[in-house]
């Protein structure tokens, strides 16, 4: 009930309403001289006008900050499969945002098993449009540090974070196709910038997604949603390579599965063609991501054409 008090459009329409009541008060009292009643007219107009815009514009202030870390407690946790959770925080009112926006991550920090302080980029998978918390889909393999972290973490417990940290600094129609090419985890700062964009009615980027897993909700449903502008391809289900390539989504896995020829035909069938308007991003284990600039290096995009998280 808070937030919806507190909510943009209620504080915008409570403008609205305090202008109009001094618009009625001014014109059940109109000043004689007409040339005094349309320069107030104007100046009423314009101030209700440039309030509005103003509280529109207004940047949103988050929850976080560059140099300190600050404490933020695990409310629900939950597994998505043996090795994988999704985490959320609360923040501290039940209207704060984080205040990180599309491209940016966060630094969290933690304790490893030998109970040394270890700190990993991680990027939440939520928005600013999300009130009150904050989620992290976090993969945790069998030897990493953070991954200790997460595995011991329990709902009461307090997660320390700074940020924003600035990676990849999008714009609304910076590009006008982004390709993407992602391997477990590596879907996170994908899906952030899928939301982003895909929420934003005046953002008419398309996206080609081609993810090494079998399946994700919801990214089945942004398909569904905007048809025209997201299409998602999962590598193992549609292309019926062998259970044995979910190698490709651990520290461990071989750059080789990577480096078969079908690779560089399904980035030609699905991703936009090289061109000074596009972007191909990628994210994934480091064996896949030097193995994807080779491909594609070799299918003719340059630097500039290319991003790696």
């Amino acid at each position: 009930m808070e937030f919806l008090q507190n909510s943009p459009v209620n504080k915008l329409n409570a403008l609205v309403a305090d202008t109009t009541s001094h618009m009625l008060t001014f014109l059940q009292n109109p000043p004689v001289n007409k040339l005094d009643a349309l320069i107030a007219l104007v100046a009423v107009s314009a101030v209700s006008v440039a309030a509005a815009y103003i509280y529109l514009k207004k940047k949103v202030k988050g929850c976080l900050d560059r140099n300190v870390f600050k404490d933020f407690k695990l409310v629900k946790r939950t597994q998505i499969n043996h090795n994988s959770a999704r985490f959320r925080f609360a923040l501290p009112t039940p209207t704060s945002v984080l205040g990180l926006y599309a491209g940016q991550f966060i630094r969290c920090r933690g304790i490893d098993r030998e109970g040394k302080e270890v700190i990993r980029p991680y990027t939440p998978i939520t928005l600013n449009s999300d009130v009150g918390y904050f989620e992290l889909v976090v993969k945790m393999y069998p030897l990493g540090r953070m991954s200790h972290h997460f595995r011991e973490m329990r709902e009461g417990e307090y997660l320390a974070v700074k940020g924003p940290i600035d990676r990849f600094k999008y714009k609304p129609g910076q590009a006008r196709s982004l390709g993407m090419l992602a391997g477990g985890t590596g879907i996170t700062p994908m899906f952030q910038l899928i939301r982003a964009i895909l929420e934003n009615p005046k953002d008419k980027t398309t996206i080609r997604l081609l993810y090494a897993n079998h399946t994700f909700e919801e990214l089945d449903l942004f398909a569904s949603k905007f048809p025209n502008h997201f299409k998602v391809y999962y590598v193992l289900t549609q292309y019926h390579l062998p259970t044995a390539c979910l190698n490709i989504l651990t520290a461990s896995g071989g750059m080789e599965r990577w480096q078969q020829p079908h690779i560089e035909e399904m980035i030609q069938s699905h991703c936009p063609p090289p061109s000074p308007d596009i972007k191909i991003l990628r994210c994934g284990p480091p064996e896949m991501n030097k193995a994807m600039a080779a491909h594609l290096n070799e299918l003719g995009y340059t630097k500039d054409m290319q991003f790696e998280f």
